[in-house]
């Protein structure tokens, strides 16, 4: 059976999380890995609506095995927190496994994250401020603690009285903060450690066991492809490692690449975007606003599910589209929130820039190119029905399909699933996802 990767083809926020979900049934492993608790999948199922931070979102099925591996680094409060709160909604978490790799965001993390954006002021990169990005930047620095560490507690004593002086020094002296306290620290991860201390194991070897068995694994990305430290919008971007592009699964999960046999990328109908960065089909206007609200009613509005942050939003970028389907290697897309765009009289879609007077079909390398670059549209007949009851294609208004039929063609890839509603069962399947 193949290993599949699931991975975000924009700016985050796609949707991952119900294509996940769906996927799942029909797989035997979900892997999250990578990223952190900046990262939000909200799930819509039979027992209400959920949003999750650093649990797959395979968690839902309780036959499945669930892992997070070492691509992810944990907030072990958060991930205490998050497991709380879905066994209090009565879903059994048995299936889930830690990897013991995995790197734990540290209160200095949550503080320098904060200290950071501050001091960058108007060119501040718009993080959620979670310690993730610190964290990963101790991790490629050597002097990250992983939850191995956590769960030695003669080793974790020696790690923080080694490295919060250093960490103090850097509060204090640079950003001009308070202090931590090492007592209360020990205190409190030696408390997350008795918490965890059953979840923990070695989730590498049980996906390369798995693989070797010819089991289904699903790879669950976080985050998006244009959030990627090398091939995104860089510098605003992510700074998880591995990769938050679909190679990035074989390093955060421990799999040869050939145990990839497909990719399906997840984009949204229209652009979304949180935080700062260049946005070349942004709406600023009535129209922004409408697409950012139009699921007020049901709780799917465009606000962060870790922030809770209004989205910046605007219409579907083609050019960034086929940019992210051939660096994913995409095999399979999974268009989401079709139903947003019930009600306009036109559709857009971004079919290249102009820069500096000249047309080009992929996105430039800098920052001030990006963020100066003109979006060149093509305009389409919107639809006024409700489309959330089509369950085949040929169910949608045809002003839909053809606007559906341009994103394939601008990516070259093919569209075989649709969402048209948040909840399991509002999708349309052109073609399953597991063949």
């Amino acid at each position: 059976m193949p290993a599949t990767v699931i991975i975000g083809g924009q700016w985050g926020d796609e949707g991952k999380g119900r294509v996940v979900d769906y996927a799942a049934k029909n797989s035997n492993i979900i892997a999250r890995y990578s990223a952190g608790t900046n990262a939000g999948h909200t799930i819509v199922n039979d027992l209400g609506k959920f949003s999750l931070h650093l649990i797959p979102a395979g968690i839902f099925y309780s036959d499945k095995k669930c892992l997070i591996t070492h691509g992810v680094v944990i907030d072990p409060l958060k991930l205490l927190e998050e497991i709380s709160m879905l066994e209090n909604r009565n879903v059994d978490i048995g299936n889930l496994t830690i990897s013991n790799r995995a790197h734990l965001i540290m209160p200095w993390h949550r503080i320098v994250d904060e200290l950071e954006e501050k001091r960058r002021g108007v060119h501040a990169i718009g993080t959620t401020k979670t310690g993730t990005s610190p964290a990963f930047i101790d991790k490629v620095a050597r002097s990250g603690i992983r939850v191995a560490d956590l769960m030695n507690k003669a080793k974790f004593r020696e790690k923080i009285h080694i490295i919060l002086k250093d960490k103090n020094d850097l509060i204090t002296k640079y950003f001009d903060g308070e202090p931590l306290n090492e007592k209360l620290i020990l205190q409190e991860y030696e408390e997350h450690a008795n918490g965890l201390m059953k979840y923990v194991g070695d989730t590498m070897s049980i996906v390369q066991e798995a693989d070797k068995r010819g089991e289904s694994i699903l790879l669950e990305g976080a985050q998006g492809s244009l959030l990627d430290i090398d091939t995104g919008s860089y510098p605003y971007v992510t700074s998880a490692v591995p990769a938050s592009i679909a190679a990035g699964a074989c390093i955060g999960v421990g799999l040869g690449p050939k145990s990839i046999t497909k990719v399906i990328g997840v984009f949204k109908s229209y652009q979304t975007r949180v935080g700062e960065g260049p946005m070349p089909t942004e709406l600023k206007d009535s129209t922004g606003d409408k697409l950012r609200n139009q699921g007020l009613e049901d709780g799917t509005a465009e606000y962060g599910t870790t922030t809770g942050r209004p989205r910046r939003c605007g219409w579907f970028d083609g050019v960034l589209a086929n940019y992210s389907a051939k660096l994913n290697g995409m095999d399979s897309i999974a268009l989401t929130r079709l139903d947003t765009l019930s009600g306009f009289e036109e559709i857009k879609i971004c079919t290249a820039y102009k820069i500096n007077g000249k047309l080009v079909n992929s996105p430039p390398a800098t920052f001030d190119e990006l963020n100066s670059s003109e979006a060149i549209y093509e305009t389409f007949e919107g639809w006024e029905e409700d489309v959330s009851e089509a369950r085949k294609f040929n169910e949608l208004p045809k002003n839909a399909q053809i606007f559906i039929n341009k994103i394939a063609s601008l990516t070259d890839v093919p569209i075989d699933m649709i969402s048209v509603g948040p909840k399991r069962e509002q999708a349309i399947i052109v073609k399953k996802l597991f063949d």
